[in-house]
């Protein structure tokens, strides 16, 4: 099962280290992983997804809660959250198909935030669904280089 897990840990030197590191160190896999300041510039928040069993990310868990920088551990697991995630992407272009590209980023909401005679590039912000629906339909195209951030989410709460 994936679940999401935000830690808000004080923002020092190595602390990204030191929680990668306890992923690594016991085999865990981090699937996506974004870090940012929050409000207080001393905190940051780390928006972690991992796989695991229940048994496994409650392991996690405590080990996140034993290191000194961090101040907070939730996974949302269960709870309601809000997720997103951020993609941008070059799509190869013709003339006879850049109208049709064009109206499938407008279905999805998506912005064409860069034009060249062979493409355009698509920024689309949405849910991990929302980000394989689009790029499921962009592919027949050729999509010549993707990025995209990790997820980011907040308790609804």
């Amino acid at each position: 099962m994936k679940h999401t897990i935000s830690v808000l840990v004080e923002n020092k030197f190595g602390v990204l280290a030191r929680i990668a590191g306890l992923f690594s160190g016991r085999g865990y896999n981090i699937d996506s992983l974004s870090v940012a300041e929050t409000v207080d510039p001393t905190v940051s928040r780390m928006t972690i997804v991992a796989r695991g069993e229940e048994a496994v990310i409650e392991q996690i868990t405590k080990q996140l809660n034993k290191l000194v920088d961090v101040i907070k551990v939730q996974d949302y697991a269960g709870t309601a959250f809000l997720e997103r995630e951020l993609i941008l992407v070059k799509v190869h272009t013709t003339s006879q198909t850049r109208a049709e590209i064009i109206q499938i980023v407008d279905i999805f909401r998506g912005k064409i935030v860069d034009v060249d005679r062979a493409g355009l590039t698509v920024e689309l912000t949405g849910t991990e669904d929302k980000i394989a629906a689009l790029l499921d339909l962009l592919k027949p195209f050729g999509i010549k280089e993707l990025v995209r951030t990790g997820k980011i989410a907040i308790a609804r709460k």
